[in-house]
């Protein structure tokens, strides 16, 4: 189960549980009686959730304390302090605290166990408890213990939700598992299955909104799942794309929201509004260390082409930031910066130090690896420079800097099949964006022509966006096909959340 929720299902995993987790909370009282006792959401609680979400996790903590003074017993003091502690593992990567804080997770799952058999809220406290240290565990390289959280988490909501139908917090935190359970690979699900394990995408999208209607409360909440999902697996409605953007608005002092409409954004490839909002999120002494936000200006600058400015964003981060993922990425990008800007003696000390710095964890490290070897064995030619100012720019939502880019380049420019597969398929994405769809078919046609033997990732690739392109058409039929035929690649850095968006996109077409 471990190998198939990290490597087959990894990037899902740390691209969407644990932002959902950033997010998601309780935000209900409880009624007081005698199977509630030790369970009351105070509006003292209540402002420290919000103070949490926000990343002002100083006052939370004050708050925190001084209910705990109170009413030491209270069930929900034990899951705020959990709820803090991940926000601040998940961000500051801080390896000495991860260890410190893990010690506390069984006192908080013992105190939270007080609570009464008859109380909805005691399995439901449990597997949030639960939930929490799975993303932290797996962040932090604790596979094997975060997979087990995961499962042990899912049979508790499961056992409420049968023990308490009627009460539909469950169905938040279900959902979500059900949607990912039910993106694992066909070929894999069998073991989901053998550890008791059922999930399906649609159904757990049902239950969202199951929530987002009857659960007032839990509104936001579930929504932000939603969102995240139809992000990072789906595609976003209209209607998403315009919550994304009012949120920051709404709330003007949550950092948390300002980073998760940038990132969205950038991913939506639109990263001049994503700018914006970076630009505009609050700082200062009341708010948790964010240097990650100083990478994503370096990843915008880049974009753009500003390579000196994007450089010495990416050297802030370095020296502010003190965590372990995005280190060997970050060289990477410094790389970048050099070797795009025609500075290859100096691209060559950051491509040496990829290898000897940070670790492999997230994909974003590991391609890092992979392309610092190859450039340092001189597998990696002046023609790859096109081909990454091409697909920066077109990835930033740049589009006239993309096509001028390729304006005057032709497949014959390149030499190796892989690159001439890399240019059709940059060529397409950019007309495709423009409007451009039948001059679009053909050169993802062609990328699929020269990929299947030399870069099964870009030709994965246009098979899907063909796909999405036919689904447009409502040509079903031919829009399955292609659907089908990118899960046919195999071994390819972008294996996994292709095959997620490809097994989506079948599910809707009933296939």
């Amino acid at each position: 189960m471990l190998k198939i929720l990290k490597k087959r299902n990894g990037n899902l995993l740390l691209s969407i549980w644990i932002p959902v987790f950033l997010f998601t909370s309780l935000a209900f009282a409880a009624p007081k009686n005698d199977l509630t006792a030790d369970i009351d959401f105070t509006p003292r609680l209540q402002k420290a959730y919000f103070e949490i979400q926000k990343l002002r996790l100083p006052a939370a903590r004050k708050l925190i304390d001084i209910e705990r003074k109170e009413n030491p017993d209270n069930a929900f003091i034990q899951y705020l302090d959990n709820y803090a502690d991940l926000h601040y593992l998940l961000i500051a990567e801080d390896k000495a605290a991860y260890k410190n804080l893990s010690a506390q997770e069984s006192k908080r799952l013992d105190q939270v166990g007080k609570l009464s058999d008859q109380s909805p809220y005691k399995r439901f406290l449990l597997a949030e408890i639960r939930l929490h240290w799975a993303f932290a565990k797996l962040k932090y390289g604790d596979q094997a213990s975060g997979s087990w959280e995961i499962i042990k988490a899912y049979k508790l909501l499961e056992e409420n939700r049968k023990k308490f139908p009627d009460f539909i917090p469950t169905l938040k935190s279900l959902g979500l598992l059900h949607i990912l359970i039910g993106s694992i690979p066909d070929n894999y699900a069998w073991v989901a299955k053998i550890v008791g394990l059922r999930g399906n995408i649609q159904n757990g999208i049902r239950e969202l909104r199951t929530v987002q209607q009857e659960e007032p409360f839990f509104k936001q909440e579930a929504e932000l799942i939603d969102l995240l999902i139809h992000a990072y697996t789906l595609k976003l409605t209209p209607d998403q794309q315009k919550k994304i953007r009012q949120w920051p608005n709404e709330q003007p002092d949550n950092l948390l929201l300002h980073f998760f409409a940038t990132t969205v954004l950038m991913k939506e490839g639109q990263s001049e509004e994503a700018l914006q909002y970076l630009n505009n999120a609050p700082a200062g002494d009341a708010y948790i260390d964010f240097p990650f936000l100083k990478y994503l200006k370096g990843e915008i600058a880049l974009q753009k082409g500003r390579y000196d400015g994007a450089a010495a964003q990416y050297l802030f981060f370095q020296k502010e930031y003190r965590g372990f993922n995005y280190v060997k990425d970050t060289n990477f990008k410094l790389f970048m910066c050099r070797w795009l800007a025609g500075k290859d003696a100096e691209a060559t000390a950051f491509a040496k130090k990829i290898g000897s710095t940070g670790e492999t964890i997230i994909e974003a490290d590991q391609l890092a690896e992979r392309i610092g070897k190859e450039y340092l064995a001189g597998k990696i030619g002046e023609q790859q420079k096109i081909l990454y100012k091409a697909r920066y720019a077109f990835d930033g939502g740049y589009l006239k800097e993309a096509t001028e880019v390729l304006q005057n380049i032709s497949e014959s420019t390149f030499k190796i099949p892989a690159e001439k597969a890399e240019f059709n398929y940059r060529k397409a994405r950019i007309m495709h964006k423009a409007g451009q769809t039948l001059p679009a078919i053909q050169y993802f046609e062609r990328c699929l022509q020269l990929s299947a033997n030399t870069s099964p990732g870009f030709g994965a690739s246009s098979a899907l966006q063909l796909g999405y392109i036919y689904l447009d058409k409502k040509e079903k039929q031919k829009a399955a096909s292609y659907f089908k035929k990118a899960m046919l690649f195999k071994k390819h850095e972008y294996k996994n959340s292709i095959d997620n968006k490809a097994r989506a996109a079948l599910t809707d077409l009933g296939e």
